[in-house]
């Protein structure tokens, strides 16, 4: 059993990972590498200011941490982060199928939906997605209430899906609705240096590829599974 969880959650990783890698080469990264052109552009027209006002006579230039480089550089660390992420998320789906097992490849899509549920579309009912230079609330506060959004949200689905009791399922609507109650933390000042044009495409952008990513994800390690469980039995 462990075996083939760990197969399953393996290649289900491998491939999602690339072809949410892909999705956001072609059609995430450029709106974030467009964004951060109005991010840096900001210092420097802060900078030049500075120097015609006269308010400095001299700069001090922080040493930037190091990040990838735009090329190769980031197409390999984005690949490597969403490997371990896919894996880490089959992981959890094949543990699930060995509790309740799909008995057809075609309802690895309903987990994979699940998954897009509780894991991207609630938090970012809240904590939208945000280009570079946009302002943010404290993150280990935004941290916190993603991780009760997300728990809140799993629990509410198992409770709709699996109960039979109407009022558990009432349970479940409710518990899902909790943390939008009580709301996303959220900046004092809401500001942003790219277009709003560019943020609203970025959004469009993060939701369909995430989307594409959990329905793979679901689709594929089902399949695997059921593969595997299948040869087991042949065996």
């Amino acid at each position: 059993m462990i075996k083939r969880i760990a197969q399953t959650a393996g290649f289900t990783g491998l491939l999602a990972a690339l072809l949410l890698t892909l999705l956001q080469s072609f059609w995430v990264a450029p709106l974030i590498l467009q964004a951060e052109t109005y991010e840096k552009a900001e210092p420097a027209a802060v900078e030049m200011h500075e120097h015609a006002d006269g308010a400095m006579a001299a700069h001090t230039h922080d040493a930037q941490a190091w990040e990838p480089e735009d090329g190769w550089q980031r197409v390999l660390s984005t690949t490597g982060g969403n490997l371990v992420v896919a894996v880490g998320f089959a992981l959890m789906l094949a543990g699930l199928y060995t509790l309740r097992a799909p008995t057809r490849t075609s309802q690895g899509l309903l987990w994979g939906l699940a998954g897009y549920a509780t894991f991207v579309l609630a938090p970012t009912l809240g904590l939208p997605p945000e280009l570079p230079g946009t302002a943010a609330a404290d993150l280990a506060q935004r941290q916190l209430w993603w991780v009760g959004t997300a728990a809140s949200t799993a629990v509410g689905i198992a409770l709709i899906v699996f109960s039979r009791h109407w009022l558990m399922k009432v349970l479940g609507a409710a518990i899902i609705a909790v943390p939008h109650v009580l709301g996303a933390p959220q900046p004092q000042v809401h500001s942003m240096l790219a277009p709003e044009a560019l943020e609203t495409q970025f959004k469009i952008a993060s939701q369909l590829t995430n989307v594409a990513f959990w329905l793979a994800l679901g689709l594929i390690s089902a399949w695997l599974f059921r593969r595997k469980s299948d040869g087991q039995y042949r065996a």
